[in-house]
C-alpha cells in the first residue's frame, strides 16, 4: 500500500532531528558516554520529587484549568518578576505547557499564516524551523558568525528581512553555541523589530545558565519590546527537571487566550504532578534564594571550562561558551565534515556528539558537546576524543 499519498507533504519532508538520530545509535552501544543530549545530570531536587509524590498520595489526579494550577502561574509571575524584572498577568497572560517545547509549537500555530515568513538565527535548537513548516510558514535562517560570539546582529537581521516576515524567534542564551546576547545587542534589535512591525518568540529556557559576570536580559524588558514579545521558559534545564515536562508561555493576553485554545483542543492540560512539582521548585527556590540554581550553575561552570580547555589542548579550535550548557568545537582541522567527525567518534571511541549541521547549514564544521555530562564521564569522554583527534591529525 502506498501511503505517501495519506501524509502531510510538509511533514513528511522534514528530516527526523539530528540530535535524536545519534542519541539513539549510542543507546544501542555498550560503553558509550553521549555528550549529544541537553539534560542536566543532576537529579531533580528531592523537596520537589516529595511534593509531586505527595500529591499522588492524596489522591490529586485530575485535570487542572488549561492555562495551568493559578497558584503556579502566580509563582511564575512572581519569579519573573524578582528575577528579570518584567511582569505579567497570571490570570490571562501566563499559560503553562507541557515544556517549552509545545510553547514553542503553540505560539507559531498563532502567529503563522501560510507564505509567513519567519526569522531563525542559525545555529540553533532543531526544533524551530520545523515548527514554522508544520505551522505553514517558511522558515529564513539568518546565519550567526563565531566573530560576533555568535550574536544575533541588526545588520544581519536587517537584510533577511521581506515584505512577507512575521516574527522572529530569538533563542538566548543560545543552543548550541552558548552564545548570548548584551543589552545593548537586544537594543539594536528591538529598533529593527518597530521598524518593520514584527512579533519576537523568545526563548529564555536557559536564562539561569550564564557565566562569567554575563548577565541575561529578558528581551521584554527592552524599550517597547513588551507587547511585541511572547516569553518562552521553563523548568527542564535550571531545576533538572527534563523528564516533568513543565514550560510556560507569557505575553499579550490577545496571543496566550488563541495559543489557550490549541493547547485546549489539543492538550487539555499539563499533568498535574509535573505542575505540582514546578510549584515546589519555585517555592524552595526562593525560599533558599536560588542556592540550588547556584550550585548546578556553579557546576556547569566548572566543566565549561574543563571542556573548552580540553578541546583546545586536544587541537580543536573552540568559541567560549557564556551561556546554556554546550560547547561548540571546530572540527575542520580534522579534515572531515561534522556528521563525518561524529559518526566515527561514536563508532570508534563510543562518545556521541551531535553535528553542527543538525543546528542548520551553517553549523557545518563544528560539532556540539553537552557538558551536564557526570564529571567523570565527561573526563573519559574528553580523553577518548583527544586520542580520536590524535589518531587523525
Amino acid at each position: 500500500m502506498n501511503y505517501d499519498r495519506f501524509v502531510n507533504e510538509r511533514i513528511a519532508s522534514v528530516p527526523p532531528s539530528g540530535i535524536r538520530r545519534f542519541f539513539d545509535l549510542a543507546s544501542t552501544m555498550e560503553d558509550t558516554i553521549s555528550l549529544g543530549v541537553g539534560e542536566p545530570d543532576f537529579k531533580t531536587p528531592y523537596p520537589i520529587r516529595s511534593a509531586a509524590i505527595d500529591s499522588i498520595i492524596d489522591g490529586e489526579t485530575q485535570y487542572t484549568a488549561n492555562r495551568g494550577m493559578p497558584e503556579l502561574r502566580r509563582a511564575i509571575a512572581d519569579y519573573l518578576s524578582s528575577r528579570y524584572a518584567v511582569s505579567y498577568d497570571p490570570d490571562q497572560e501566563i499559560l503553562v505547557t507541557i515544556g517549552a517545547s509545545e510553547a514553542i509549537d503553540l505560539a507559531l500555530r498563532t502567529l503563522v499564516s501560510p507564505g509567513d515568513e519567519v526569522l531563525v538565527p542559525e545555529p540553533c535548537y532543531v526544533s524551530y524551523a520545523p515548527g514554522v513548516i508544520f505551522a505553514g510558514g517558511t522558515p529564513v535562517g539568518v546565519e550567526t558568525l563565531e566573530e560576533n560570539d555568535f550574536r544575533l546582529t541588526a545588520e544581519g537581521l536587517e537584510k533577511a528581512v521581506t515584505p512577507r516576515t512575521k516574527a522572529l524567534i530569538l533563542p538566548y542564551p543560545n543552543n548550541p553555541t552558548g552564545g548570548v546576547m548584551r543589552r545593548e545587542d537586544l537594543e539594536a534589535i528591538a529598533r529593527i523589530i518597530r521598524k518593520h512591525d514584527l512579533f519576537v518568540i523568545s526563548d529564555e529556557i536557559y536564562s539561569e545558565l550564564v557565566y562569567d559576570g554575563h548577565t541575561h536580559v529578558a528581551f521584554a524588558t527592552i524599550d517597547g519590546m513588551y507587547e511585541r514579545t511572547l516569553t518562552i521558559n521553563g523548568f527542564s534545564k535550571s531545576f533538572a527537571m527534563t523528564g516533568w515536562r513543565v514550560g510556560y508561555a507569557c505575553g499579550a493576553r490577545e496571543i496566550v487566550s488563541v495559543m489557550n485554545k490549541i493547547h485546549q483542543y489539543a492538550i487539555m492540560c499539563a499533568p498535574r504532578q509535573g505542575q505540582v512539582a514546578a510549584l515546589s521548585a519555585l517555592k524552595t527556590a526562593r525560599e533558599n534564594d536560588y542556592e540550588e540554581i547556584t550550585r548546578m550553575r556553579d557546576s556547569y561552570d566548572r566543566r565549561r571550562r574543563l571542556m573548552v580547555s580540553a578541546f583546545r589542548a586536544m587541537g580543536l579550535h573552540c568559541f567560549e561558551p557564556y551561556g546554556a550548557f554546550y560547547a561548540f568545537p571546530s572540527v575542520r582541522s580534522t579534515g572531515m565534515t561534522s556528521e563525518e567527525f561524529c559518526a566515527r567518534l561514536l563508532k570508534e571511541k563510543h562518545v556521541a556528539a551531535v553535528p553542527g549541521t543538525a543546528f542548520g547549514e551553517s553549523g557545518e564544521g563544528n560539532i556540539r558537546c553537552c557538558y551536564a555530562t557526570a564529571l567523570d564521564k565527561l573526563n573519559i569522554a574528553l580523553d577518548r576524543m583527544a586520542a580520536f583527534v590524535k589518531e587523525n591529525s
